[in-house]
């Protein structure tokens, strides 16, 4: 009797467990549910702070120790994410990511102005540098990479594919995935530490193809994997054999991602000599502009060369004509000898006399008459007093007595300049 009174002991507080971890289960699905809403509301309307705040509770593990100092093994351990089924799960970890990528898309002004500084640039490192991953595998899974949803590795893949500068890490994650999710390990003994962990795990271990939305899916992992992660990583020989004997796709698949493939190299080839020549044709018209600007800069330097000369050829000019000018003539030298050239020396040095003075009188003309006009042109108003002056006096002239007078006085003035014209050519002559 004492035996069944124990063990109907034990099976009433294994029912009373059963029941309040129902009852908390339940709670539990309720407050996550309520969140995902809330975030997803507060992220529509572009609150995003708050919608972080939000969501961030669900999907991070408390921090709960026992008395020793150890984590505790049940549920407690894991994020509240983990005991959620598998359709809130998916929309609670897509709703995420969703929201990180937004985050990365801000851009470091608008992204520091909402989150600060610090708080934007770990967001963005979870994308860039593929911790992201880990978290959501070590919160939201207990750390077992085959038992992530499909769909949330689908979201994974596609958030470090957009962000990260290396597919490394995104190839090593989506390889340990498929790895495990076609051969999965069960390892009892640690999954045995929560029984409502145990419950709600993942029921299909089997290559992801049980049901045409499985199949989807995979199809969707494979034609990233393939099609996207590996040729970044310039795997092209890896993935082509890859396709050729995988499992899942059949014939009709293999041959359309081979093709994908072959496509994609091609382009990515196409793209490459494209930039290729596009290098080429820069450094040719930056060498065509380095040429025209040196041939510029040479015949800039010639005319400047040129134009100094002239410059320097203008301002020797007026100098060399008086020189020239006022160079005297050569003359004959009389024989030592000759007794008779004496007279004729004296009798040849009066006409020079009078030629000097009629150049003399000449250049002062020339003189006159170039400062004059120049003097004209520069100053209106002198000429008008010159025309006046004219008008005065031809209106004086028209007496007759002092018309007489002048003219005259010109006769004898023009007969006297006419003679030492004449006189001057004279001597030029001899």
């Amino acid at each position: 009797m004492a035996t069944t009174y124990e063990d109907a002991l034990s099976n009433s507080r294994m029912l009373s467990s059963s029941v309040a971890s129902l009852s908390s289960s339940r709670y539990q699905s309720t407050h996550i549910a309520k969140a995902y809403r809330q975030a997803a509301q507060l992220f529509l309307t572009r609150r995003l702070p708050e919608a972080l705040s939000t969501i961030e509770p669900i999907i991070t593990t408390p921090e709960q120790h026992d008395s020793s100092g150890e984590l505790n093994g049940d549920l407690s351990s894991f994020a509240p994410i983990a005991s959620a089924s598998r359709g809130t799960r998916v929309k609670v970890w897509s709703f995420y990511l969703t929201f990180l990528n937004s985050v990365v898309e801000l851009g470091a002004e608008e992204g520091k102005h909402a989150f600060g500084s610090t708080r934007w640039k770990q967001l963005v490192s979870k994308c860039r540098d593929g911790s992201i991953w880990e978290d959501v595998v070590r919160d939201g899974y207990a750390g077992v990479d085959g038992d992530v949803d499909a769909e949330v590795v689908v979201n994974l893949a596609t958030l470090l594919l957009t962000h990260s500068p290396s597919q490394r890490l995104n190839q090593q994650r989506l390889e340990t995935y498929l790895s495990a999710s076609a051969h999965p390990t069960f390892d009892v003994s640690s999954h045995m530490q929560s029984s409502s962990y145990l419950q709600r795990r993942p029921s299909q271990h089997n290559n992801g193809t049980s049901t045409p939305r499985d199949l989807n899916t995979r199809l969707k992992l494979l034609e990233l994997y393939t099609l996207h992660v590996l040729p970044r990583n310039e795997e092209w020989d890896y993935a082509r054999e890859f396709i050729s004997m995988s499992e899942v796709l059949d014939d009709e698949r293999k041959e359309a991602f081979l093709l994908a493939l072959h496509s994609l190299k091609e382009e990515r080839q196409e793209s490459e000599e494209r930039e290729a020549k596009l290098r080429q044709q820069q450094q040719e018209q930056m060498e065509q502009r380095r040429k025209e600007s040196e041939a510029r800069r040479l015949e800039q330097s010639r005319a400047e060369d040129e134009r100094r000369k002239r410059e320097e050829e203008n301002r020797r000019q007026p100098r060399g004509s008086d020189e020239v000018f006022r160079k005297p003539q050569p003359r004959q030298a009389p024989p030592p000898s000759s007794k008779t050239s004496r007279p004729a020396k004296r009798a040849v040095s009066p006409p020079r006399s009078l030629y000097h003075r009629a150049s003399a009188i000449m250049v002062s003309l020339q003189t006159l008459i170039t400062s004059t006009a120049h003097s004209m042109t520069a100053n209106p108003m002198a000429m008008f007093r010159t025309l006046l002056f004219l008008l005065a006096f031809a209106l004086a002239f028209g007496k007759r007595d002092l018309r007489e007078r002048i003219m005259r006085i010109l006769r004898n003035a023009w007969e006297k300049v006419r003679r030492t014209v004449g006189m001057g050519v004279k001597v030029s002559y001899i």
